[in-house]
């Protein structure tokens, strides 16, 4: 008996329903809905990764993992260390793809986190900096550290004002490489009206002044981004929906 290979038909069909599905309001608004109530319970804050807390949505998670595997990066900055989960959970998937090196940086590197990472089995894989995101001198630290011809992804989740997303967006996309992405994340705070808005934080957002005003306002003025829509069009129950850009191709 022969089984047909249904490989390609069952990644197109999923290509198809993420592409529906991101433009579903009804859905995404129930999705908001539902965030906003686990909100109260500290939800993106009761997951760890390899023993470490990741602070992040588990689609956030899934979705950066989609992005690392296909695009296959040699160099991952993020800014905005936290606790540590995070560099530490790429700096797994980098081990997995066996390259590369994960670049974290933040304004304060505290010293018990520090110690987390730099005590972690993976911690071979990543370089901290320690300084504001958009400082000249933090930016040639990070560029220091980036061989030359390496492939590069960003993401961008320190200091969420929009100001401050949209300086980083304007500093960190000219190290991006082609075909790789540049993720902002928490972009959920600009589709919640400040009425509803977490207020568990030690810093507040509300809309206007958030990553998703930041983003919108940086595609304008530069077309070598794109959003891609499959990817992003299945973020329900995401930080960061509408955050995962990519740098599109220089045609030959």
């Amino acid at each position: 008996m022969t089984t047909q290979d249904d490989r390609e038909a069952f990644a197109r069909h999923s290509r198809d329903q993420s592409v529906a599905l991101g433009k579903d309001k009804e859905v995404f608004d129930a999705s908001t809905n539902f965030m906003l109530k686990l909100d109260p319970y500290d939800y993106s804050y009761l997951w760890t990764w390899m023993g470490v807390p990741i602070i992040q949505m588990p689609a956030d998670i899934l979705a950066t993992q989609e992005v690392i595997w296909a695009t296959q990066p040699d160099i991952i900055i993020e800014t905005g260390v936290a606790r540590g989960g995070s560099v530490l959970f790429m700096a797994s998937l980098l081990q997995l793809i066996g390259k590369g090196q994960v670049i974290g940086v933040d304004i304060d590197i505290r010293a018990h986190n520090r110690d987390t990472i730099e005590n972690h089995p993976m911690s071979h894989r990543v370089t901290l900096v320690e300084g504001g995101s958009t400082a000249p001198e933090t930016l040639a630290a990070v560029k220091a550290l980036i061989p030359e011809g390496a492939r590069v992804m960003v993401i961008l989740d320190s200091d969420h004002s929009r100001d401050h997303v949209l300086a980083e967006c304007r500093a960190y996309a000219p190290l991006v490489t082609e075909g790789c992405y540049m993720v902002v994340a928490d972009t959920m705070i600009g589709h919640v009206d400040e009425s509803d808005a977490p207020r568990k934080r030690s810093k507040l957002w509300f809309k206007g002044n958030e990553p998703l005003t930041a983003l919108r306002m940086f595609l304008s003025e530069n077309a070598s981004f794109e959003v891609d829509e499959v990817l992003n069009g299945k973020l329900v129950l995401s930080s960061s929906p509408g955050g995962y850009i990519r740098k599109k191709q220089t045609k030959a």
